[in-house]
């Protein structure tokens, strides 16, 4: 066997071909978008080059015949109790040996370079996307998360992989009934005229910018490692959001006009981009919009949710939510409400998702090897028991 490093358009296109080769018969699978992968491994568009490397590789056996494929990296800025690199993007035959020949290769990459330890699968780049491998809910992913076969598991904890931490996908029926316990908490703070929930409207996205970005912060900022987002970040990235917005499905919560809370949801791209095999062209992009006017999006995506601290424990979020529920659930447009992942050391997180009424849809895992087999093993530290370790990585 041998690792051929990608660095060649063609070496490129094989890379995402692994993939291809590898799900072919996987009708659960949705191929995502050629650029999307490209963008990760490209220095002028991912801002992680600034604060480490990367490299990728095409596993090829004995004649020629290409088996697997994997990226390695290190971020300076991922600090943990000894130094930790990451693996991801992987893919790979049915073939322990082919696995370990891989994880072996790069161990020995992310040790020359000063690593303790690499985890895996994750990102070259935030944790929202392409982080994580399925375990549990096989069936179709979220528009950047990943996906893989159900053997993935043995290949990765016959190597050696322990759990470093769970994530938790939640999901729900978007007819289903709040428990009765919202709708009273939401009375309490509706009888007061100095709270408002509004939606989010597409030509004032710079001050519902300003307004996620003060929330934010509040809410996150110097707590568990988050780090505080700049107005403009956040306004670039509505802008990038406001082509694929509903404005019914994100909302935000207000007292005396300070803003106090953001509901972010957006339509699961996936069930656009399926049709796509790949590619976002000028073909694509009419596509997309024709299916965004007159195709079926039958699921929406929870993104981000959060109250600032003063404002907590008081019923905002049921305030919020079953505001949200009065406009969203008559509309009879989405059938499905899933969350993005919530880490099993947050249990504080985990509580209000499974309050709300929803199930365990799915479930990913972040495996961590350590170099030096003799050295304790530790789980992620469990969010206000143990100070965290980890920087965050948006």
């Amino acid at each position: 066997m041998l690792m051929h490093e990608v660095k060649t358009q063609v070496d490129q296109q094989q890379f995402l071909q692994v993939a291809i080769d590898i799900y072919k018969n996987d009708t659960n699978w949705i191929r995502p978008l050629d650029k999307d992968i490209d963008e990760v491994f490209n220095p002028e568009k991912n801002k992680f080059f600034k604060r480490g490397e990367c490299t990728r590789w095409i596993l090829k056996d004995d004649t020629g015949k290409n088996i697997g494929r994997i990226a390695a990296f290190v971020n300076r800025q991922y600090k943990m109790e000894q130094p930790t690199g990451g693996i991801g993007f992987f893919e790979c035959i049915d073939n322990q040996e082919a696995a370990n020949f891989m994880f072996d290769f790069c161990r020995q990459w992310l040790q020359t370079r000063g690593m303790e330890a690499m985890d895996g699968p994750i990102n070259f780049g935030e944790r929202e996307r392409w982080w994580g491998l399925v375990v549990d809910g096989f069936y179709s992913p979220l528009y950047g998360m990943n996906y893989n076969p159900t053997y993935y598991q043995a290949l990765f904890e016959n190597y050696g992989f322990k759990t470093y931490f769970n994530q938790i996908c939640f999901a729900m029926s978007v007819d289903h009934k709040l428990e009765d316990k919202f709708y009273t908490r939401h009375a309490a703070i509706a009888a007061d005229p100095n709270y408002r929930a509004v939606t989010i409207k597409k030509n004032q996205i710079e001050k519902f910018a300003k307004d996620f970005t003060y929330v934010y912060n509040k809410a996150w900022a110097g707590h568990g490692g988050g780090k505080s987002l700049e107005e403009k970040q956040v306004l670039k990235m509505f802008a990038t959001m406001k082509p694929v917005m509903d404005e019914h499905i994100s909302w935000f919560a207000y007292y005396k006009d300070e803003p106090i809370a953001i509901w972010i949801n957006l339509p699961d791209l996936n069930q656009y981009f399926k049709h796509m095999n790949g590619k976002f062209g000028i073909f694509e992009k009419l596509k997309f919009v024709l299916l965004q006017k007159f195709g079926k999006c039958s699921r929406f995506v929870g993104v981000v949710f959060g109250i600032i601290p003063e404002f907590q424990g008081k019923g905002v979020d049921a305030y919020i939510i079953v505001e949200g529920a009065k406009v969203i659930q008559p509309m009879a447009k989405y059938q499905d409400y899933e969350m993005q992942w919530i880490g099993d050391f947050n249990p504080k997180m985990v509580n209000i998702a499974e309050s709300l009424g929803t199930h365990r849809s799915r479930t990913l895992r972040t495996y961590r090897y350590l170099f030096n087999r003799n050295l304790e093993f530790k789980r992620h530290p469990i969010l206000g028991v143990k100070k965290e370790t980890e920087a965050d990585l948006n």
